[in-house]
């Protein structure tokens, strides 16, 4: 490995730690529930299995191929890791975000897709879908989660939790923070006694798709 890409591995398995962190400082996992991978190149980054994300060190990187074979790293990664590397194989995804998000995770109880309360839903590509029943760790929740996310960058799992990716480890976080964000805000909504919440139309929906693609600063 030349110096090049072991300051990129570097500097990339600090962002998977510090994001991780991110997770459970905002309430998004418990434990050493949930987990965070990145890629770079051929190398995917991801934390490992059953270590508190407050003492991951720099030598406690984790990296396999997109088989699934490790290639850097003494440590076990993720039960999860098929979840990951499906991800990966199948978009254009440069990070994964997996938490058990609590409003996320009691949507996903509820309804096969989450109701397009709020606009947020077009950030996420659309009305956000609930990936069928697996347990954890296997190719059927794989599988499941790749249906689920047709057309969308993020889903949730039923009765598990959420993922999210994006093309930067902080996109992947946002989206996650964003889709909890969302299932809080429909749970607050249909709460109330004798209302019904409005839900926004696909016309709207795609509106503000369109919106977004001119969102944020230039350049």
């Amino acid at each position: 490995m030349s110096d090049q890409q072991r300051d990129a591995i570097e500097r990339a398995w600090d962002g998977v730690v510090t994001t991780a962190r991110r997770t459970a400082a905002d309430g998004l996992v418990v434990g050493t529930s949930g987990n965070v991978s990145v890629r770079v190149g051929g190398t995917v980054l991801v934390t490992p299995s059953g270590v508190p994300y407050d003492r991951l060190r720099p030598e406690d990187a984790v990296g396999v191929d997109l088989e699934g074979n490790r290639v850097l790293g003494e440590l076990a990664p993720t039960s999860e890791l098929p979840l990951h590397l499906a991800v990966y194989r199948n978009s254009d995804a440069a990070a994964v975000v997996h938490t058990h998000a609590v409003h996320a995770t009691a949507v996903s109880t509820l309804v096969p897709e989450v109701p397009p309360v709020h606009y947020a839903a077009a950030m996420l590509g659309g009305p956000v879908r609930v990936a069928a029943y697996a347990r954890y760790g296997t190719e059927e929740l794989a599988e499941n989660m790749l249906a689920a996310l047709q057309g969308r960058t993020g889903c949730l799992l039923r009765n598990h939790g959420t993922v999210t990716y994006g093309a930067t480890l902080d996109e992947a976080f946002d989206r996650t923070a964003q889709l909890e964000w969302l299932c809080r805000l429909w749970l607050t909504a249909s709460s109330v006694p004798g209302h019904t919440p409005t839900l926004l139309s696909p016309a709207q929906l795609c509106d503000v798709q369109e919106a977004l693609k001119g969102y944020g600063q230039p350049g």
